[in-house]
């Protein structure tokens, strides 16, 4: 006889795969009608349903801005909004507008402003408008991120003051608000002082197709042909990693640790100490400084513009400057026309320093974009990133019930902010004149996540001689196919170049260097000089766990005043 939790598993999955084939449904007649914001309110409380908060939001301020659409006769995508919204009545209401005290709401909204309630098509716009401030704000709360959330509730409550969901959610944001801030009932929370940025599922999500087989023939015949013009005496081959765990851990004098399969990089033949082991070009690049003197291209820094200078301009409409020919050429065949005088960069230009690192990963998102675009690929595709490994969690541990007032599971680890994973990203777009709505299929937040996560952990930077602050970053797809490890074999410099060397001396106990055939390339994506509590805590953010290499393990199980 089948048990009852058995029972009750089985139901989940079933209700999990109806809204799965509901979000499916969705983003088909999305295709069909991109300008629909009814759909995409319709999708959006799915995603809700589905844990995906992120998307949730990423879906609802896209409503929001049609409604935008629909109500100025100046903007764009007017007439499709209008069209689209037109297909609908408030006799009956749309199920997905008819929330909580929404409708009763309706003609409260109407009368206030004298519209006359017959006007069905304003009415839909008003109230579609405020739904998606109710999914934007508790979505946004259940990300993390509490500043924006609170915005958005707050504008929603000047369009419907009495609004009773939103005032619920209003006062779930002060609740959580004040726990984070350590304040009491009752005291006043300064909305600047809020905090913004949250963390969000990082997975291959169930309806992603792009995610190749990384394991297979074809796909390493591929990255091998790739790799043999970049590191000859190297091959790609399945390595078998530690995982990554969620915090601290009561296991590191274990002889014997959980492992998981990935790609890395082995030795064919024998690599002596100092031998180059990898030289990559690579233009998956990103400069966060406005006027700084730096290939647009490669990120390398520019020779002074002397007579000799081999440096070039674009060679169409903007002042964009290469280092060399081969450079422009390059930008020109890749991504640079997609992006050329539409003054998409400077958008996250010059951040504050506690933003640098998000802007960054932001014009990573532009330039790969930017390639997508121009090559008319989907982002996924490009093949700087397609191969590389996110990081990702299998979706059965992200998938959780949540609560308005509950902290993000330990196992969501990719960070996330409105601004810089929805607000900004689609803004770009639209500088690069591209219908953000036509393209959903390219530019959904989840194929957005999904590069962001890719980034993450992988991309490398510079940082300025200035101040400290990472300038200039890179995603070198072979670079991070070589896996990192506390105790690396191998070094690398950063310039127009990745190049790794194999190192002299190993850091652990000062023995020699070189490389011997069949060794994997053990490379280092963080200061392997810190103490290892930080560069776990590095390994937490980045990689979304704790590092659990050898290193790692020998030094935390080492005895601290004669204790373990």
């Amino acid at each position: 006889m089948e048990s009852a939790s058995s029972s009750v598993i089985d139901e989940k999955e079933a209700h999990g795969a109806a809204l799965l084939e509901r979000r499916q449904q969705l983003t088909d007649a999305l295709a069909d009608s991109p300008y629909d914001l009814i759909l995409y309110l319709e999708r959006a409380a799915i995603y809700s349903n589905l844990a995906y908060p992120d998307l949730a939001a990423g879906d609802a301020y896209r409503a929001l801005l049609l409604t935008d659409e629909v109500s100025d006769e100046g903007f764009e995508y007017h007439e499709q909004a209008r069209e689209a919204l037109e297909s609908y009545s408030t006799t009956p209401c749309p199920a997905v507008l008819n929330h909580g005290s929404l409708v009763d709401d309706l003609f409260g909204m109407a009368n206030g402003d004298g519209t006359n309630g017959s006007e069905s098509c304003h009415l839909l716009t008003r109230l579609a408008a405020v739904r998606s401030f109710q999914i934007l704000s508790i979505s946004l709360l259940l990300c993390g991120c509490l500043k924006s959330a609170l915005n958005f509730c707050e504008r929603g409550l000047k369009a419907t003051p009495h609004n009773k969901e939103l005032l619920e959610i209003k006062g779930y944001i002060e609740q959580v608000a004040r726990r984070r801030l350590r304040k009491q009932p009752g005291d006043p929370i300064d909305i600047g002082s809020l905090p913004d940025r949250g963390v969000v599922r990082r997975e291959v999500y169930p309806w992603n197709t792009y995610e190749p087989d990384r394991f297979s023939e074809e796909s390493l015949s591929f990255l091998n042909k790739q790799l043999s013009t970049m590191a000859p005496k190297c091959e790609v081959k399945v390595s078998n990693l530690p995982i990554l765990l969620e915090g601290e851990t009561n296991t590191d004098g274990d002889d014997v640790v959980a492992t998981c399969s990935q790609l890395g990089v082995f030795a064919k033949e024998d690599i002596a100490p100092g031998e180059s082991v990898l030289e990559e070009y690579s233009l998956l690049t990103a400069n966060n400084r406005l006027k700084e003197s730096t290939c647009d291209a490669c990120g390398t820094e520019l020779p002074p513009l002397t007579a000799d200078s081999k440096a070039v301009s674009c060679p169409e409409y903007c002042d964009t400057i290469f280092c060399d020919d081969f450079c422009a050429s390059k930008a020109q065949d890749e991504y640079h026309p997609a992006v050329c005088d539409k003054d998409v960069d400077s958008i996250a230009k010059d951040p504050d320093a506690r933003d640098a690192d998000q802007s960054l990963y932001l014009l990573l998102l532009a330039r790969l974009l930017a390639m997508s675009a121009h090559q008319e690929i989907h982002p996924l595709e490009v093949k700087e990133i397609k191969y590389i490994w996110g990081d990702f969690v299998p979706s059965s541990l992200n998938d959780i019930d949540p609560s308005v007032t509950a902290e993000p599971p330990p196992e969501w680890t990719l960070p996330f902010s409105f601004k810089y994973n929805v607000e900004i990203p689609l803004h770009m777009l639209e500088k690069m004149d591209i219908d953000i709505y036509a393209t959903l299929d390219q530019h959904d937040l989840w194929v957005l996540n999904t590069a962001y996560s890719k980034f993450r952990g992988t991309a490398s930077a510079r940082k300025s001689l200035r101040d400290g602050r990472p300038d200039v970053a890179a995603v070198h797809p072979f670079w991070c196919l070589a896996n990192h490890d506390c105790n690396p074999n191998v070094t690398w410099e950063w310039g127009g170049r990745m190049v790794l060397w194999a190192r002299e001396t190993r850091v652990m106990g000062n023995q020699p260097g070189g490389i011997k055939a069949g060794e994997e390339i053990l490379n280092h994506y963080c200061d392997v000089d810190l103490p290892v509590q930080q560069r776990r805590e590095w390994a937490q953010g980045s990689l979304g766990g704790w590092c659990m290499c050898q290193r790692c393990r020998d030094e935390a199980a080492k005895p601290i005043n004669g204790t373990t």
